[in-house]
C-alpha cells in the first residue's frame, strides 16, 4: 500500500509500545494460565520450564506495567469518553453485526477501544500490587496475613477480566475489523478505512470536509 494513498494510524513510537505491552501480557498470561491449572502446565513446559517461568512471570509483569504507563503517557488525552463514545455504546449491536450507517462517526479511537484501554490499564494496577504481595510474601507481616490470600484472589479476578477483554480486542481486531492488524504493523490506513471507522478523526486529520458523515 503506497504510503501516498494511505494515512498514518499509528507512529513507529506507538506501533513499539503497543507490541510491547502485547508481548509482555501475553506472556504473563500464557505463566499466568499455567500456574492457574495443572492441566495447563505444560505451557510453562513449552516456556522453559516451571522455574524459569516462575522467574519470569513477575519480570515480564513489571515490563507490562511499564509499557502501559507509557502508553497512557501518550493515549491517555485521546481515551477520553465523550457524548459520542456514549452514543457509539448505545448502539453498539450496529457496530458488532458491521452495520456502520447508524454509527456515529468516531474520533482516533472509539468507545469500544477506550474501554479495554482503561480495562487493561487499572487491571495492570491491579495485577502489580497484588502481584507483589505474592512475589515477596515474607515482607507481609503475620498480624496481616489474611492480605495475602486476598491478593492472590484479586490477582485472579484481575487476570481473568484482563483475559475476557484481550480476547475480545484480538477477535474485533482479526476478524470484525479487518484492516486494524496492518494499521498496527505498519501504521498506515486507506481513507476510505480512516473514514468509515474513524471519520471524526479522519476530518481533522486530513481537512476533507464530509468525513463525519
Amino acid at each position: 500500500m503506497s504510503q501516498a494513498l494511505t494515512v498514518q494510524r499509528y507512529t513507529y513510537r506507538e506501533r513499539i509500545m503497543h507490541w510491547l505491552t502485547a508481548l509482555t501480557y501475553s506472556y504473563c498470561l500464557a505463566t499466568g494460565l499455567a500456574f492457574y491449572s495443572p492441566h495447563l502446565f505444560w505451557i510453562a513446559l513449552v516456556l522453559g520450564g516451571g522455574p524459569t517461568s516462575r522467574i519470569w512471570h513477575p519480570v515480564s509483569g513489571i515490563g507490562f506495567v511499564i509499557v502501559a504507563v507509557w502508553m497512557h503517557a501518550a493515549w491517555r488525552r485521546d481515551m477520553t469518553i465523550t457524548e459520542t463514545d456514549k452514543r457509539w455504546l448505545d448502539g453498539v449491536e450496529n457496530y458488532v453485526t458491521n452495520r456502520d450507517d447508524p454509527i456515529p462517526p468516531q474520533d482516533r479511537f472509539n468507545a469500544g477501544q477506550k474501554l479495554f484501554y482503561w480495562l487493561m490499564y487499572y487491571g495492570a494496577a491491579a495485577l502489580l500490587i497484588t502481584g507483589l504481595v505474592m512475589w515477596f510474601p515474607e515482607y507481609v507481616p503475620r498480624s496481616v496475613a489474611w492480605i495475602r490470600p486476598l491478593a492472590v484472589f484479586l490477582h485472579v479476578c484481575a487476570a481473568l477480566a484482563t483475559i475476557g477483554g484481550f480476547i475480545i480486542h484480538v477477535y474485533m481486531s482479526v476478524f470484525t475489523v479487518p484492516g486494524s492488524v496492518t494499521a498496527m504493523l505498519f501504521g498506515y490506513v486507506s481513507p476510505g478505512w480512516a473514514r468509515t471507522h474513524h471519520g471524526r478523526w479522519y476530518a481533522r486529520v486530513s481537512g476533507e470536509a464530509g468525513s463525519e458523515r
